[in-house]
This record gives structure tokens, C-alpha cells and sequence, in this order.
């Protein structure tokens, strides 16, 4: 069979339903082998190749799958980087597909730049940010090569592999016909996770002050289930990291929210006071942690789960206990182990219980804030949010009222303008539901050519831009560190945002008026709609966290009276910290 058709069976022998690409001459073969077997995958157009790369990730992120995207050589390759990093630094499974110039074409060890036209040596350049990057030189390598790059893409720490295919090999002949890979989990026996979780929930109880504190890990395992039976079984605080705020519904008791720099006030309150934190698959970055780890939980022993040594291998600080292991393993274990068990932590979470009353109107919402907060509470259950970076991300994880079964896609590590409206093409896809697509004016124009896909496609994608005609994030730099010189942020200063609402109409999507509209309905209907929310030009991000300061301690700085109140419930003295 034709090495092209070969790849594409393969893929579907794999499940793999969607892929997303940019049409380019080294790619033309498998092309025109996807739509051979359209019946049975979908090849999806995209209009510009970072933005197929960052649809498949929105599909790996909510199938478990990997995500498949595909670009011709030169500019194509070098254009899906960016999402391809996306991939790498949230472990989210893909295959990236580039052509590459005829075998006879290309330079070889010749001392010049290039050779074939658009020839671009893109392995060199994706090795960094993927687990394998390869390329293929015949068409009897490719089934060692697919399967190699399924099972890299999916064992152990999930994340991208790239195979550069030269346009020969695409059009050579094999004899055989692909399979179905089996993955195998990360090694690590049944008894070996009994006895890890027997050791993690004795120091659990052993805690005046125990918190578990939940990461992107747990849904990179698929093990949110077993997260949420831990957390009934033993109702100790829960606290997350950003990109792992949606593992729990905002309305369970036991959840306290995101920590961190832009993190939820009670939770780096908890967190801070804690003697004992049990960490699963979070990386606990300077984001997180604050600058300097050491004044991270300075009094807690940090139980740290994970599946990746390296992680590992940067303490937090010297009360860390690493512990190696995969979650789809341990977490079973846990919740299982766990309900046999007795727990009693009345006081503590009486005492969390009061941090978070007291702490429930420290902080005024910025108007970002509260229209997500308001727009959120119409989202049904099961929904998939995206959303961009800058302002408009923290206010999304920061207020959004996560209900059950909802996912937030962040791009987490990467912090990619532009994630937002090509991940959600592809999170719609996958879920077959409706996606609410989170932006900012300047993220939203980075890839606002993906209108066009979700028009063309009829993806039930609601778009809800806050434009503050600004940089937002930047711009509140500027103003605390510049002297409120707003260069390249503001209009006035050479950054500048055109009418949205026509730019979406030329597209043919509905736009729609907040004050005008049932947004009930809009929210609930099978088609795309763009609704815009305009906030002044000054927006801010609060609470968020100053350098070199403990995650507790935010800005702006509570009331004196307030602050020591709450160090008398924690039963510390602020210096003690």
C-alpha cells in the first residue's frame, strides 16, 4: 500500500478521529490519503499552522488521545513551533507531521544552507521542545517510526514527537498494514502503589494541617475520578494549580481554589499554614511557589508526587519527599485506601472554613473579573472553557464558577498569546459541546484568522472577548515599574485594536449584545456567537504576588487588624513564616 494511505490508517487504528493541518506542496500526498479515508477521519483546515498545532492540542487535552497535526516544509514546519512548545511544557500527547523536501533533494552534509526549495532542517529546531524528533528516510521505516512515535507521545510524562517525512516516502509502497499500538502504562506494580499510599495517608493523618493540593497532572493521567474520591473520603482542604483549577466544582466545601502569584487568597492562606501537603503531579514553578521556594509552606513536609524524576529534582525545599509514580496508578490507591480510613480534622477545617469567610471580600473583582464570574454561571455543566494569556486568563481562573465535568484549557508552561480560539476548535471537536473561548483584544488578533474555521465548521464556539484596548498585563507593569510609560500597549503608543464586531460579521458569525440578547439560549445553541465585553483601559489583576514574598502575602496588603486576625486563627505569628 502507499506509504501516505499507511500513516492514515495507522492513525485511525489508533482512534484517532481529527487532525488539523495547512496544505503545502511536501504534504500533498497525505493530503489526498486523508481524504481517501474521510469516512473515518476528518482533516481539518486551518489557516495558519501554529494554530493546527494548538488545535491539537485542545483535542489530546480532552480525548486523551494525541492531537495530529501536519505542515508542509520550510515556513509551514518552523510555523507549528510554538504550538508544538504548548504541547511539551503542559504533557499533552501529540504527533506532528511536517513534509520535507525529496531525499534527493536535500542537502545532506554538503556545506551549504539549503539545497531543495523550502528545505529547512525543522528536527534540530523541535528537539528541545518535544520527548523525540525525528526523521524518516524510507518508506519501509514508517511502521517502526509510527509506532516509536505513538508510544513516546503517550507513556509516562505525556508530550509532543515530531516525524519529518521527505515527499518521496510519502509516495513509496509498503507490503504490510498497520495495527493497533497497545501503550503501556509507566511500570509500577499494584503492591508498590498499595504501599505508597498506605505511607502517603499515614502522614496525612499524622497532620494537624493537611492539604492536598491537586496539578495538571492528575487530568494528564486521566485519574480525575479517583482525585475527587480522595477528596470525599478523607475532607481534607483541596487547593490546586492553575492549570489544574477545574479538577474540582468551585462549590464543593473541600475546595479552596488556585494558589499561587495570581492565586485565590484562602488558599495561599491554607497552604502557607499547612504542615503537610500532598502534591500530585503539580510542578510547583516560581508561579506557584513564589520566587523564593524556600518561604513556600516553610512548616509543611511536601509529599511530592510525580511521574517525571526531573521534576523531581528541584526541591522545593528541604521538607520535600520525593515520591516518583504515576497517579493513574497511585490515585486508586489512595481514594481506595483512604475511605477504610478514619479521619479527624474538625479543628483545621473549621479554621480553613474561617479563612475563607474572612477572606471572601478582601479583594475587589475588576470588571473582567465579575462579567466571567456573571457570564460563567450560564455555562452548563460539562463545558469546555479556553482561554488566552494575560489579564483575561487570570480572571478566568481566578472567577470562573467551575461546575462538575467542566475543563479549562490554559496554556499553562508556554503562556502562548493567540492559544485560545485554535485550542478551542479543537477542544469542540473532541467534545462535541459547546466551547466557551475566553480572550483579550491582543491574544484574540494573534489568530483571529481561525474565525474562519469555526464559521466554515459551524463549531458551537462562544467567544467572549474582554477588550480594554490595551496590552492589559503589560500595561499594569508600565504603570508600577515605567512610570506609566504606556509604550506599544496603548493606541496613543502604537498598539491599537480594529471594530471586532464587523471584523466577526465579515466572518458570518452572529455577534452578540449582552443587553439585547437571552444569553441563556445563546449559550446553549449549536452555533458559533462572539460577544464582546468592553472594560476601561486600565484593568487590573488582583491579588497578585510581589518578588521574593511568601505566597500569603499578597497585594495589596490586607488591614493590619484583618492580617493578625488571621494569624491567630492559624495559631502562628506572622514572623514565625
Amino acid at each position: 500500500m502507499k506509504a501516505s494511505d499507511y500513516i492514515v490508517e495507522f492513525l485511525i487504528r489508533q482512534g484517532i478521529t481529527h487532525v488539523f493541518g495547512y496544505p503545502g506542496g511536501m504534504v500533498t500526498h497525505l493530503m489526498d490519503s486523508l481524504d481517501r479515508y474521510c469516512g473515518e477521519i476528518h482533516a481539518h483546515v486551518n489557516y495558519h499552522e501554529q494554530a493546527s498545532a494548538m488545535a491539537a492540542c485542545g483535542w489530546a487535552e480532552i480525548t486523551g488521545l494525541p492531537g495530529v497535526a501536519y505542515a508542509t516544509s520550510g515556513p509551514g514546519a518552523t510555523n507549528l513551533l510554538t504550538g508544538i512548545a504548548c504541547a511539551y511544557f503542559d504533557s499533552l500527547p501529540c504527533i506532528f507531521i511536517t513534509g520535507q523536501v525529496n531525499t534527493y533533494e536535500q542537502k545532506g552534509d554538503l556545506g551549504i544552507r539549503q539545497r531543495g526549495f523550502q528545505e529547512t532542517d525543522i528536527v534540530p529546531m523541535a528537539q528541545p521542545i518535544t520527548k523525540l524528533s525525528f526523521a524518516v528516510r524510507s518508506s519501509q521505516e514508517l511502521p517502526a517510526a509510527l509506532e516509536t512515535a505513538y508510544r513516546t507521545a503517550v507513556e509516562g510524562r505525556p508530550g509532543p514527537v515530531l516525524l519529518d517525512i521527505p515527499m518521496d516516502v510519502f509516495r513509496g509502497e509498503l507490503d504490510e498494514k498497520p495495527s493497533s499500538v497497545l501503550a503501556t502504562s509507566e511500570a509500577f506494580a499494584p503492591e508498590d502503589a498499595e504501599r505508597l499510599a498506605l505511607q502517603l495517608l499515614t502522614e496525612l493523618q499524622a497532620a494537624k494541617r493537611p492539604v492536598i493540593l491537586g496539578g495538571h497532572g492528575v487530568h494528564s493521567s486521566r485519574a480525575e475520578k479517583a482525585f475527587l474520591e480522595l477528596i470525599q473520603a478523607t475532607g481534607i482542604p483541596v487547593v490546586t494549580s492553575m492549570t489544574a483549577v477545574d479538577l474540582a466544582p468551585g462549590s464543593w466545601p473541600e475546595f479552596y481554589g488556585m494558589i499561587g502569584a495570581y492565586g485565590a487568597r484562602p488558599a495561599n492562606y491554607i497552604t502557607s499554614y499547612s504542615d503537610c501537603i500532598l502534591s500530585l503531579g503539580s510542578r510547583l514553578d516560581c508561579r506557584q511557589t513564589g520566587v523564593a521556594r524556600e518561604r513556600f509552606a516553610p512548616r509543611a513536609k511536601v509529599l511530592r508526587v510525580d511521574i517525571d524524576p526531573s521534576e523531581l529534582a528541584s526541591p522545593v525545599h528541604k521538607g520535600q519527599v520525593a515520591c516518583p509514580a504515576p497517579l493513574q496508578a497511585l490515585l486508586p490507591a489512595l481514594a481506595h485506601r483512604a475511605r477504610s480510613l478514619t479521619w479527624n480534622n474538625t479543628d483545621w477545617v473549621c479554621r480553613c472554613h474561617e479563612i475563607r469567610r474572612i477572606l471572601s471580600n478582601a479583594d475587589k473583582k475588576e470588571p473582567g473579573a465579575a462579567a466571567l464570574e456573571q457570564l460563567s454561571s450560564l455555562w452548563p455543566e460539562g463545558a469546555v472553557i479556553t482561554t488566552d494569556v494575560g489579564q483575561n486568563q487570570v480572571w478566568a481562573a481566578q472567577s470562573i464558577q467551575v461546575k462538575s465535568r467542566q475543563r479549562i484549557l490554559f496554556s499553562g508552561g508556554m503562556g502562548a498569546m493567540g492559544y485560545s480560539l485554535p485550542a478551542a476548535t479543537g477542544a469542540a471537536l473532541a467534545s462535541g459541546g459547546p466551547v466557551f473561548c475566553v480572550c483579550g483584544d491582543g491574544g484574540f488578533q494573534m489568530n483571529i484568522q481561525e474565525l474562519q474555521f469555526i464559521a466554515r465548521e459551524r463549531l458551537p464556539v462562544k467567544i467572549i472577548l474582554l477588550n480594554n484596548r490595551a496590552l492589559g498585563m503589560i500595561h499594569h507593569f508600565q504603570e508600577m515599574y515605567f512610570d506609566s510609560n504606556y509604550t506599544q500597549t496603548t493606541e496613543e503608543k502604537g498598539y491599537a485594536v480594529p471594530n471586532f464586531r464587523n471584523i466577526v460579521r465579515a466572518y458570518g458569525i452572529r455577534v452578540v449584545s449582552p443587553q439585547a440578547e437571552n444569553l441563556a439560549a445563546v449559550f446553549s445553541d449549536r452555533e458559533p456567537a462572539f460577544l464582546e465585553i468592553s472594560l476601561p483601559q486600565n484593568t487590573y489583576v488582583f491579588p497578585k504576588l510581589g518578588v521574593n514574598r511568601p505566597i500569603h502575602l499578597q497585594e495589596p496588603p490586607l488591614p493590619t487588624e484583618l492580617q493578625k486576625e488571621l494569624d491567630q486563627i492559624c495559631g502562628w505569628e506572622e514572623d514565625e513564616l
